[in-house]
């Protein structure tokens, strides 16, 4: 079963009630309503939803590219809504690592792929041995020792996306972010970014968090939340269950309660109930139900 007890020492990250809004001359947009999220360290998970959901608007905000309007977002015990310019600069530079879905965002056309990862290494003062010394160690790390001298326009998009989160990792952060790595490559190219991720993750214990659209994820990874309307409202928790002998993965499904003891009913059971604006709610023993504001409550029968 899923460990649902966690400490304050468990958690990495912690977001409460989170908003960001988004304003364009005299246009708002409300990216995040009052977002909770919590990440622990070491964990290996992904985020989900349609496009305008609020999933990459969550991610810069984690990175430190964006600052939440209100509510609170802790980073390894880092406030993010009171960080100076200065210590941005500096979680930047050294507790985050950023993955873009574009490879040309990652990688400078001009340097080979050592010199990729050694680069955040020598501009934080690295010594020039240290920092080829790390970046062989993560070109072994992803699998492309024998790409080490080529420039990214030689390597294909799989390998270019590899690179990256080398050089993402060059500098020992212990958080990698990643939007959409996976976007523009084909299957066997993200089966590869996948493995990769996760190999990264046991093998250096940094805690990832994937934004994507791919339906498959919650086999690559240990949890999976979806985003919806700017509000986390559902989990997947991926666990191996042994059954008569025989070993299989089970993907355990819920829905998320949030701070303020908001529940989000997925869209397609609210639709089945012809449950609009309103609905009937009561408390039964050990479960609560859910009704149409037009029908009169049925007992259920106890299991």
């Amino acid at each position: 079963m899923t460990n649902f007890a966690e400490t304050a020492e468990d958690l990495y990250i912690v977001c409460e009630d989170l908003f960001k809004i988004h304003k364009s001359d005299d246009l708002e947009v409300v990216a995040l309503r009052g977002l909770d999220l919590k990440v622990r360290g070491g964990e290996l998970m992904a985020i989900v939803g349609a496009s305008g959901s609020g999933k990459s608007t969550l991610l810069n905000i984690l990175a430190g590219l964006d600052q939440p309007s209100a509510g609170r977002a802790f980073v390894g015990g880092r406030d993010l809504l009171t960080m100076t310019e200065p210590e941005i600069v500096n979680y930047r530079r050294s507790a985050v690592g950023f993955i873009w879905q574009q490879t040309g965002r990652n990688l400078i056309p001009y340097l080979t792929a050592t010199q990729n990862i050694e680069l955040p290494l020598v501009l934080d003062g690295v010594e020039a041995k240290v920092a080829r010394e790390r970046a062989m160690e993560l070109l072994a790390a992803v699998n492309l020792e024998n790409r080490s001298d080529h420039h990214p326009e030689q390597l294909s998009g799989g390998e270019q996306q590899r690179v990256s989160i080398a050089v993402a990792l060059a500098n020992r952060p212990p958080l990698l972010l990643a939007d959409e790595p996976t976007g523009e490559l084909d299957a066997i190219g993200a089966d590869s970014i996948y493995q990769v991720l996760g190999d990264l993750n046991s093998r250096y214990g940094v805690t990832i968090i994937i934004v994507t659209h791919d339906p498959e994820i919650a086999s690559r990874v240990n949890r999976v939340v979806a985003i919806r309307d700017g509000r986390t409202s559902m989990e997947i928790f991926r666990r191996v269950e042994q059954t008569g002998g025989v070993t299989q993965v089970v993907h355990d499904e819920y829905v998320l309660v949030d701070s303020a003891g908001r529940l989000q009913v997925p869209r397609e059971f609210l639709d089945r109930l012809s449950i609009s604006e309103r609905a009937k709610l009561f408390l039964g023993e050990g479960r609560v139900e859910v009704l149409p504001d037009s029908v009169q409550r049925v007992p259920l029968e106890e299991n």
